[in-house]
């Protein structure tokens, strides 16, 4: 099966150096398509330094920073409209917070009308690196956004995730409330919502960023109003 990774990243030129590499290692035939939203530290330069070496590495220079979910829909609808031959979609971040050396199986388990998602929240999944504070918080957000979506996932806020044709033309021609963050659960209840099996991957999240959190009180307001009006479209 013809595979394409859509991969946003917002300021993430060392990472993403180190990243593409052992991707096109593990899956030499896959299509990588970076998605960057105009990074201040050049990482579309990196990225253009590589396509030298990776003839199916390419990239989207985003205007500004637009958020990561509207990143992925506009990678996706690119590939969709470029590469007609694709038949799965990977999502995943730059900052090797999912490993690569998961891809094959998370490839492997996609069919149609079925998501992958690789779960911090499942048996034998690992989370690595995180403060207390931000697990506590992490389940919180998790159990709200069950609360308010119900789509069956241990894990709605995770961006490892794989898609078949099917579902890729569906998220493409919605019309998204949110387009960061939030979008995760968006496009999931958009595919609960329309009949899509989910299976939940047992995942290692590995964080590298050891800085507190950005997120203010607005923010999470902001997603808890975005998320009230998701229900409301059900």
């Amino acid at each position: 099966m013809k595979t394409a990774i859509i991969i946003p990243t917002f300021n993430e030129r060392k990472n993403i150096e180190k990243l593409i590499p052992p991707i096109f290692s593990i899956l030499p035939k896959a299509i990588i398509l970076v998605v960057d939203d105009n990074s201040p530290d050049k990482t579309g330069r990196a990225v253009f330094g590589l396509q030298k070496k990776y003839k199916n590495l390419y990239l989207i220079k985003r205007k500004g920073k637009g958020g990561r979910g509207s990143a992925v829909i506009d990678g996706l609808k690119y590939i969709l409209e470029k590469k007609p031959d694709v038949d799965v979609f990977v999502e995943m971040d730059a900052d090797f917070s999912h490993e690569p050396q998961e891809l094959p199986n998370i490839i492997r388990l996609s069919k149609p009308k079925t998501v992958i998602f690789g779960s911090r929240y499942v048996k034998r999944s690992k989370i690595i690196n995180w403060p207390l504070s931000r697990r506590i918080a992490s389940k919180i957000s998790n159990g709200l956004i069950r609360l308010i979506l119900n789509v069956g996932l241990n894990d709605n806020t995770n961006g490892y995730r794989c898609y078949r044709k099917d579902a890729v033309k569906l998220l493409v021609a919605h019309k998204y409330i949110s387009s960061g963050y939030i979008l995760l659960s968006e496009s999931a209840n958009l595919l609960h919502q329309n009949g899509f099996r989910f299976i939940e991957m047992p995942s290692v999240f590995y964080n590298q960023k050891l800085k507190k959190s950005n997120a203010t009180l607005s923010e999470f307001l902001n997603a808890f109003i975005n998320l009230i009006r998701i229900r409301l479209t059900n």
